[in-house]
């Protein structure tokens, strides 16, 4: 799966750790963030991620 970033990662940010949003070439929209502590079917997990991150992406994407 190759993705694009279009929120978040700024350029301060170290080892890719900081919250991000990406557009895939599947069509599909990726977060990253901090797990939260919730129980999720394996392979997949809750992520935390600032409102403005989302904005910003919402805002790159013409929404």
């Amino acid at each position: 799966m190759e993705r694009t970033r279009i929120a978040g990662g700024a350029p301060d940010c170290r080892n890719d750790d900081c919250p991000t949003v990406y557009a895939t070439d599947r069509g599909t929209i990726a977060v990253q963030g901090d797990i939260l502590e919730r129980q999720t079917p394996e392979g997949e997990a809750v992520v935390e991620i600032p409102e403005g991150v989302l904005r910003e992406a919402f805002h790159a994407l013409g929404w």
